[in-house]
């Protein structure tokens, strides 16, 4: 079917006709760029922080949930979503590798039924609704502290978990413990059609006062071996084989699929000058941030900047700069935003500051983009939070960013056929394997808009005469999409 394209008509009219869009009408419309913009969202699955509701949901309602999500996410016009597929060694997929998460089912290892795969339904939803789909794991917590149900016996990671705080870690300085979350990883990029693999900002696990991760034996075997390197050091180094085996294994497997980090917003305490506290990622989480940016060990780093732009010790406006500043060229630049607190005014935080900070973010020249945490607040619209996005900075919709380091090449000018039907403008393309999505643009005055993103799934789109009427369109224009983001020429029919 034809998707009718009335959803947008109302917010088009208002905000293109208001900016004069329909004058000089006589001058050729300008080739304007395409809008460019990651907008995505994490959708938590440990604990049940966004999906699904609580454990052991009918898969009924545990897919409606979903759908559900995907609904909203589209509707305010995000193009990516962050899926927590590992939340701790489990899955929320079928794998061999991992039991089923107990966040799912009720109970680790306990398979829904009837059976169903949450990941595929996922990016086959994503990609319908013309958005990206990426994995997001957690590379080393084997056991929540909120986890009822124990780790499964047959758990082949058991061998390495050690208890820290309140929770289960995998020992990274194990190195059958590297390569377990390694096979896990690339288990995912061979089975899945995902974009991108996310890792989270937990390597070695946060500091628990009092205590010291217990891996005395691992390092004591290390010295006793001639190893010079001091704990620290010692640990960096497990961290940093496992984020290069990541980024190797990937561009091995699948070139295309891009690997994320999302580290802490603070790279270290006093960096840059005026950030004067925070947790020391390099010294705390043994995270050496600054050298995978430097080896390009990832293809974008989104740092979590989880504080107000006017919060001096630890202010978003100063390490955003840092942080636009610090990556070389291949690499693209996120931004996490606490979205949670804006939406609902903890101290600090309005949804006003979140709007000024997808500004500030638009206006640094590495940033592509920002993924809110996290998708609940958006999908209830609490403190009108999507209301307010989707009316203000997601008022147009955006193509996300292109990653011409892992492909440049575009694809071929989508195949269209134009029609009037009633004085509406039916637009219908061929098959193209190699497009993901399509662009639709409308000449409006002296200039073209982006108005509309679409899976290349679908067989075209309907422009009504009403629309045309009112927006004073002289021709549409469509473009195909890849999945490196990369642009076709586009096809123009003048009217």
């Amino acid at each position: 079917m034809v998707r009718r394209s009335g959803s947008f008509a109302a917010f088009v009219v208002a905000v293109l006709c208001s900016e004069g869009c329909a004058q000089d009408a006589a001058a050729a419309p300008r080739a304007d760029p395409s809008v460019r913009e990651l907008r995505g969202a994490w959708v938590a699955t440990v604990d049940n922080i966004d999906w699904p509701s609580r454990p052991g949901l009918p898969v009924a309602k545990q897919k409606e949930e979903l759908d559900a999500i995907l609904d909203q996410a589209a509707a305010m016009r995000l193009n990516a979503l962050f899926f927590q597929v590992r939340p701790a060694c489990d899955a929320l997929y079928r794998s061999e590798l991992e039991p089923w998460s107990e966040w799912l089912s009720g109970a680790q290892g306990r398979a829904p039924d009837p059976a169903w795969d949450p990941l595929q339904h996922v990016i086959d939803g994503a990609h319908a609704r013309a958005m990206e789909l990426h994995a997001w794991i957690n590379p080393f917590r084997a056991r929540h502290r909120a986890a009822t149900s124990p780790v499964v016996d047959r758990h082949r990671a058991k061998a390495w978990m050690v208890k820290y705080g309140e929770e289960l870690w995998l020992d990274p300085s194990q190195q059958g413990a590297r390569e377990h979350t390694l096979a896990v990883a690339l288990d995912i990029v061979r089975r899945y059609d995902v974009d991108g693999i996310h890792m989270d900002d937990y390597f070695y696990p946060y500091p628990v006062k009092g205590q010291s991760f217990p891996d005395d034996a691992s390092y004591a075997d290390y010295v006793r071996g001639g190893g010079k390197l001091d704990r620290g050091d010692w640990r960096r180094m497990h961290v940093d084989a496992m984020v290069e085996s990541l980024h190797r294994g990937i561009r091995q497997v699948k070139p295309k699929v891009r690997f994320g980090i999302s580290p802490f917003g603070i790279l270290r305490p006093g960096v840059p000058k005026g950030i004067e506290a925070g947790i020391d990622q390099y010294k705390d989480l043994y995270a050496d941030v600054g050298h995978w940016v430097k080896q390009r060990w990832c293809d974008y780093v989104a740092p979590q900047l989880y504080w107000p732009v006017g919060q001096r010790a630890q202010s978003y406006a100063t390490l955003l700069e840092y942080w636009d500043q610090a990556l070389p060229d291949r690499m693209h630049l996120l931004i996490g935003n606490y979205t949670t607190k804006a939406a609902r005014a903890e101290k600090g935080w309005s949804v006003d500051e979140l709007l000024d900070q997808i500004d500030r973010t638009r206006a640094r020249p590495r940033a592509v983009g920002n993924i809110h945490f996290s998708m609940k607040v958006l999908r209830d619209d609490i403190g009108g939070v999507r209301t307010r996005l989707r009316a203000g900075s997601y008022q147009l919709p955006a193509l996300p960013p292109a990653w011409p380091w892992l492909d440049g090449a575009p694809p071929a000018a989508p195949q269209i056929r134009g029609a009037h039907v009633d004085g509406d403008v039916e637009v219908r393309w061929n098959a193209d394997q190699d497009a993901r999505l399509r662009a639709l643009y409308l000449a409006c005055g002296d200039r073209w808009v982006l108005i509309e993103v679409v899976s290349a799934r679908k067989p075209g789109i309907l422009v009504t005469a009403a629309q045309l009427e009112k927006l004073g369109v002289r021709g549409l224009a469509v473009s195909s999409v890849d999945e490196c983001g990369n642009e076709s020429e586009r096809v123009v029919k003048m009217f």
